[in-house]
């Protein structure tokens, strides 16, 4: 049995697409937990860690990857797209989930491909295979709806002219940079754009003081969802990554109740 401290890697892509995905996979029982990390974020942070040890002491499986161009993956992080990180999410997924119950697990950005993830499952009727989604300061869509409307001449000409803009990070000494191959990409993979059919419960844990996803947009999101199947618990104090102590008990409460819903 592969520990979850024991990186793997899959080959996902072929030719100059090729890239090679770090995994951690801790096996056990069902649901499986599946972590869907954010924009230039790891497996190795204080939430996937957190999910990983509760996981252990239940004995429930325990599956997360770096994206392309994150963590302990290969490949560019310039060349990431949503389409890249779902080919790559779902190979991921494919591999080791085995067709057992899966919570998908999305922050921020991870809570778009989780999203996609389930429309994709859906197109192939495998929705079965997911149990629940639990979407902690989701961020789907957020290019078009977050930052297109806030981009200034400056930011428009940087992507025009150099393939890329950057903004300064609130998390790190280095720039955030969004490519127009980004841009464009997430055209293509809106959500939020009909019915979202994602097959199982949706819980939402969304921060009222996020400086980054405003909690208007979590309430956006419920639009487009099936609403006698949501549920979300919007947290006062609480900001972007949600990594507070108190933040991690809430997320770990609620994927106590997804893991034991009837039929897990």
């Amino acid at each position: 049995m592969a520990e979850s401290t024991d990186p793997q890697f899959i080959g996902v892509g072929g030719g100059a697409a090729a890239r090679e995905i770090a995994v951690r996979f801790r096996d056990g029982n069902a649901p499986i937990l599946v972590w869907l990390g954010g924009y230039r974020s790891d497996m190795l942070g204080t939430k996937a860690e957190a999910i990983d040890q509760w996981a252990a002491s239940r004995q429930l499986a325990n599956l997360r990857h770096d994206y392309s161009g994150h963590g302990e993956s290969g490949g560019e992080f310039h060349d990431g797209t949503i389409s890249r990180w779902l080919e790559e999410s779902l190979a991921v997924f494919d591999r080791f989930a085995d067709k057992r119950p899966a919570i998908l697990i999305g922050s921020s950005m991870g809570a778009w491909v989780a999203l996609r993830m389930a429309q994709e499952l859906s197109r192939q009727n495998r929705s079965n295979e997911l149990q629940g989604l639990l979407l902690l300061a989701p961020a789907p869509d957020f290019t078009h709806e977050l930052m297109m409307p806030e981009l200034s001449d400056e930011h428009r000409r940087q992507l025009e002219t150099q393939g890329y803009m950057e903004e300064p990070s609130e998390y790190s000494d280095e720039p955030n940079i969004f490519t127009k191959a980004i841009f464009d990409d997430g055209e293509k993979n809106r959500v939020m754009t009909d019915p979202i059919q994602t097959g199982c419960p949706v819980h939402i844990l969304q921060g009222m003081q996020d400086p980054d996803v405003p909690y208007a947009h979590a309430l956006k999101l419920t639009e487009f969802l099936p609403m006698d199947n949501v549920t979300m618990t919007l947290i006062r104090d609480g900001d972007h990554r949600l990594s507070r102590e108190q933040d991690i008990r809430l997320i770990l409460e609620s994927l106590e109740r997804m893991a034991t819903m009837p039929g897990a």
